[in-house]
């Protein structure tokens, strides 16, 4: 039974709205019940109606007694619809603070060290008022302490998630870090002296914090780009965009130019897409940066992938596959031929799985040969083919040399077309182990996609040995995840799928995770092995349904099975499963 249903039970008793003995019934039926939580238990059995619960929520709320992680895991209501019942009983505005528009040259403008002692976040203001998020709406003393700060305006307050109001918070703290820089590159790009603004020393200074900044958030991307009033960085950390700062728009110039100078490319060329490449050590590390610019109706939105060796380069047992999986995957491996697929959209490890596949099983006996656009990371003891479509080499043409090449193992970065899919398949009908991507939801439908594409069946389901299917879901912080109950309605759909023993949790935020509740990434996946009687039923022209009613019965877990048990597990939560993995 929860810690909290105790002071509460001995509430509603002093209160005289239930009695000793209820109270009784209720701890049993708690104890009893492992997934109801006692909102749902109170409700029906009739002691309160919901809207009358959420009333008294609210009060319990307004004393102190309950925290917002309480009220959203001992009575299952969503934060959101919380918040907005308390804003209207208090006569608050409420306000989804991702889906607005932050005035920051006002925050800019005030004390920070005030702001975050009240844990105030000035949203925007008129000529009478000035509206306030505050994360704790009911603290008095810290009204009044906005209010000093702003002696001549109304003070309006806001109510918002308080883990929205912390994440704005940090980023304004990063801003104030960078103000200083922020002056010198004005400084720079105003004097007389500097006659090229993108070669001021404030300007890589003001990069080097960029990029040092995203690699230790550990985002895959850096997004710098220029909006009508500002110019925006954004970060994607765990595959999720996150905006990491925010500058006046007169930034932009001289940090797109620098940027573009890096790497190569024409800065006076705005009109056209360009993609370079640049190095830099960070944090004492060597980083590899591609970059791509493109021109917007603001100007040029730049993007910057990081690639880190030591990232793609794992072990194929660190992917975090399932064990059953991995077995399966491992078999499949090392088949003296055919064709391993490894399936799932743009973004979701398709590259990092294949390369840690190619990782395991290179050795001096083993001619492997790789086509990809473009080569990423290199490898040792492989060969590796960069496509290039201007001087035709695309992986049909590449294939073809390949295969004069004596190769033992190839991999194609990824079947686009017909033609370099039978190319596949004729190599592995011949005797060489093939490995590559396709762009499917899910492994069955793979074996449909490529019949689709023109690939007789009979020559599909002699070259089939195993298809691979994944995404990555993002993992709990261990800092702050909290224990979670699951309302009925969502444990009633589950159940069938949940281990015997399982604790869910869910995401709160902390400094640790940049107050999103989630640290790293973690593969689900699912694995169809070609055996021979669902080898016999592609060849004859089955549809999905029949061979993924077959595979069940061979011991198939679907992708979606595979993520509730790790939500189950506690790695994950049942949000970020339906997320990426519910079909």
């Amino acid at each position: 039974m929860s810690d909290i249903a105790t002071p509460l039970l001995t509430y509603l008793i002093h209160n005289r709205i239930i009695d000793e003995n209820t109270a009784s019934k209720i701890k049993e039926e708690l104890k009893e019940n492992q997934h109801k939580v006692l909102g749902e238990i109170l409700v029906e059995n009739n002691f309160f109606t919901k809207e009358d619960l959420l009333i008294l929520v609210i009060e319990f709320f307004k004393k102190g007694y309950l925290t917002l992680e309480d009220v959203n895991t001992h009575f299952a209501i969503e934060s959101e619809k919380f918040l907005k019942s308390l804003a209207k009983h208090l006569n608050y505005e409420y306000l989804d603070l991702d889906s607005i528009d932050i005035d920051y040259r006002l925050a800019s403008k005030l004390p920070f060290m005030q702001l975050k002692k009240f844990k105030a976040l000035p949203i925007r203001e008129d000529e009478i008022n000035i509206f306030i998020a505050l994360k704790d709406p009911l603290d008095i003393n810290a009204q009044e302490g906005v209010q000093r700060i702003f002696p001549r305006k109304l003070l309006k307050v806001i109510i918002a998630d308080p883990t929205q109001i912390d994440k704005y918070l940090v980023k304004m703290e990063l801003g104030e870090s960078i103000k200083g820089l922020i002056g010198e590159i004005r400084k720079e790009i105003t004097s007389s002296a500097a006659e090229n603004p993108q070669e001021s020393s404030g300007i890589l200074k003001l990069i080097e914090i960029i990029l040092k900044t995203s690699i230790l958030a550990r985002a895959s991307d850096i997004h710098i780009e220029p909006t009508e009033n500002n110019c925006i960085v954004r970060s994607r950390i765990d595959g999720m965009l996150t905006e990491t700062f925010i500058f006046d728009k007169d930034i932009y110039p001289p940090l797109g130019s620098r940027m573009k100078l890096l790497s190569n490319m024409d800065i006076a060329e705005k009109r056209k897409p360009q993609d370079g490449r640049f190095s830099a050590t960070i944090l004492g590390k060597e980083y590899d940066f591609r970059i791509s610019a493109l021109p917007t109706i603001n100007g040029e939105s730049i993007v910057i992938r990081i690639l880190d060796k030591s990232k793609v380069m794992i072990k194929i047992e660190d992917l975090g596959m399932h064990p059953n999986n991995y077995v399966k995957f491992e078999q499949a491996m090392h088949a003296p031929y055919g064709i391993i697929l490894v399936t799932g959209p743009t973004g979701s490890g398709k590259t990092t799985t294949l390369y840690a596949a190619l990782n395991a099983i290179k050795s001096v006996q083993t001619k492997i040969i790789t086509v990809e656009d473009p080569v990423e990371y290199q490898l040792t003891l492989t060969q590796q083919v960069q496509v290039n479509e201007k001087a035709n080499l695309t992986f049909s043409s590449a294939l073809r040399s390949i295969l004069r090449q004596d190769p033992d193992v190839i991999m194609i970065g990824e079947i686009r077309d017909t033609e370099t899919l039978r190319i596949a398949v004729q190599a592995a009908l011949t005797g060489h182990l093939v490995f590559s991507t396709l762009h499917t939801n899910d492994a069955i439908s793979a074996v449909t996609r490529v019949v689709d594409m023109g690939i007789e069946p009979y020559l599909m389901s002699g070259s089939l040995v195993a298809i691979e299917a994944q995404r990555l879901v993002r993992k709990l912080c261990p800092h702050c995840k909290t224990k979670y109950t699951l309302p009925k309605t969502a444990y009633d759909e589950i159940k069938d799928m949940l281990p015997d023993n399982y604790q869910f949790y869910k995401n709160v935020g902390c400094e640790k995770c940049s107050q999103t509740g989630y640290l790293g990434r973690e593969m689900i996946s699912e694995i169809l092995t070609i055996s021979e009687t669902i080898s016999s039923m592609i060849a004859q022209g089955a549809g999905k349904s029949e061979i993924k009613e077959q595979a069940l019965k061979e011991g198939f877990v679907d992708m979606y099975q595979d993520g509730i048990t790790r939500a189950a597990n506690g790695v994950t939560t049942l949000d970020e499963i339906a997320r990426v993995a519910k079909g």
